[in-house]
């Protein structure tokens, strides 16, 4: 039987076009609520709210959402692989999460130690602090799936991919972190007044800030998970007291900016770009060529 000879180039695979930036980050909003709202309504027909497996199953609930929202909308809305997304498996990641986890809590203990030296705040009791230390482990479990994995993935890791198909670096790290930010005017706090509201969403941008430096330096989205935990260990191992809460957060706002273009300048002092297989976030050209089949004449995109 003869066999037909195959010439000229493969036919290319069709690429859905990343969609308009608002339109990404309107769809990031919806599935942020969602992955908070979602398990909590069939939780508290099962467990009452005072079950000691209420609060640890709940937050599980929002990281299961989260993967599952964030893969179907990758899936079947924008038509993009979960690698894009910085779920980045290799033996970097502990590493990175470790170092994530070390920047974020450092930012807060530097903005605490600011604040008591200004007369802003006092430390709080260091007898209250030891009295929770056997109860750190679950916690920091708990702000890890309720909190940092979830939305550093929907926002360092879809969102920022989304956006780099369509903005530069720099207009990725801005619009993700004020979108991130902004979210925040909903959130609980100490807030009292509007202005310190307001403070408060400037200081969410500003952690937004950091763990975008922290997904531009490594590529995935583990620096940035260990960035936002971190802030969360800094305030539970390190509590203020008898905070002027306005001026506080202007010094944790401006602690955590530092440490983020910190993470920036050395990337830019030469720090390389991760490969692709390592989770670095892909550019139009990139995602275009991604798509394309490979022929015999063609190179493989580095």
């Amino acid at each position: 039987m003869a066999r037909c000879a195959v010439t000229g180039p493969l036919p290319s695979v069709a690429v859905m076009r990343a969609p308009h930036p608002v339109w990404t980050v309107l769809i990031a909003v919806a599935v942020m609520f969602a992955q908070v709202f979602l398990p909590a309504l069939p939780l508290p027909l099962l467990l009452d709210p005072g079950h000691p497996l209420f609060r640890p199953l709940g937050t599980a609930g929002v990281t299961l959402a989260s993967l599952g929202l964030i893969y179907l909308v990758r899936r079947f809305v924008h038509r993009r692989s979960w690698r894009g997304a910085g779920f980045g498996r290799s033996w970097r990641a502990v590493p990175q999460l470790l170092a994530g986890v070390l920047a974020g809590t450092l930012a807060v203990v530097v903005a605490g130690a600011l604040s008591v030296l200004l007369g802003v705040a006092t430390w709080g009791s260091w007898d209250l602090v030891l009295g929770q230390l056997p109860y750190l482990p679950l916690a920091i479990v708990i702000v890890l799936l309720g909190q940092s994995f979830p939305e550093e993935l929907l926002w360092r890791g879809h969102a920022y991919d989304m956006l780099a198909d369509r903005l530069s670096p720099r207009a990725v790290l801005v619009v993700t972190s004020v979108a991130f930010g902004a979210l925040h005017i909903i959130s609980r706090s100490q807030a009292d007044t509007l202005a310190e509201r307001l403070l408060f969403v400037v200081q969410a941008v500003a952690l937004g800030f950091l763990c975008g430096a922290a997904r531009a330096r490594t590529g995935t989205i583990w620096a940035a998970v260990g960035a936002h935990t971190g802030f969360h260990l800094g305030h539970l191992v390190l509590p203020a007291q008898d905070v002027r809460y306005g001026l506080y957060l202007v010094i944790l706002t401006c602690a955590l900016g530092a440490a983020g273009l910190l993470l920036l300048r050395r990337r830019a002092d030469g720090e390389s770009t991760p490969r692709s297989g390592e989770g670095a976030p892909r550019s139009g050209e990139g995602a275009a060529q991604e798509g394309r089949a490979a022929s015999p004449s063609s190179s493989r995109p580095s």
